[in-house]
């Protein structure tokens, strides 16, 4: 698989100019972790972090999930790797956890998020509430934090992979 990333565009309307810098993101994580085999993509960066270039894409897999599904559109959905025995069960990856599932379980929840927010206007807001003051969220909202997410783990990413092989890159 190699992964291409597509540069924001320097001029356009503000929705694209969100989703393009969403989906830069989102194609960031994934070329940090191109061309890697499940056993380094599983390998952590420092102890006593568990943190792991695979651990990092199974939780912005929980990530989508949350934000475009149960937050976005009042999705019922529960977490995929995590749950109240194991808050923390996207980042604490084992041997039998394999880059075939867990990219596959990003993309499917990338796809879901894209379809989700396609009919929405920026100013919509969530079905869903912050817990703390009962509020909705804008989809613009979710799209500033979606891109902060990523842009935060990407910088994992990148200390990660180069601990792993070297490799580095912006």
């Amino acid at each position: 698989m190699t992964i291409e990333r597509k540069d924001p565009p320097q001029s356009a309307d503000e929705r694209t100019m969100l989703e393009s810098w969403l989906e830069y993101h989102r194609q960031t994580l994934a070329w940090k972790c191109q061309g890697l085999t499940d056993e380094q993509l599983r390998t952590a960066s420092v102890e006593p972090s568990e943190l792991s270039l695979m651990g990092l894409v199974r939780h912005m897999s929980d990530v989508e999930r949350h934000w475009f599904r149960r937050v976005l559109v009042g999705d019922d959905s529960g977490p995929i790797y995590w749950g109240e025995q194991d808050p923390d069960g996207d980042f604490h990856v084992t041997g039998d956890d394999t880059w075939a599932e867990a990219y596959a379980a990003w993309q499917a929840e990338i796809g879901i998020a894209r379809r989700n927010a396609a009919g929405l206007g920026l100013d919509e807001l969530s079905k869903g509430r912050d817990k703390s003051t009962g509020e909705p969220f804008s989809l613009r909202w979710i799209y500033l934090h979606m891109i902060e997410e990523y842009a935060r783990h990407n910088g994992h990413a990148d200390l990660i992979r180069e601990r792993i092989d070297g490799a580095t890159g912006e």
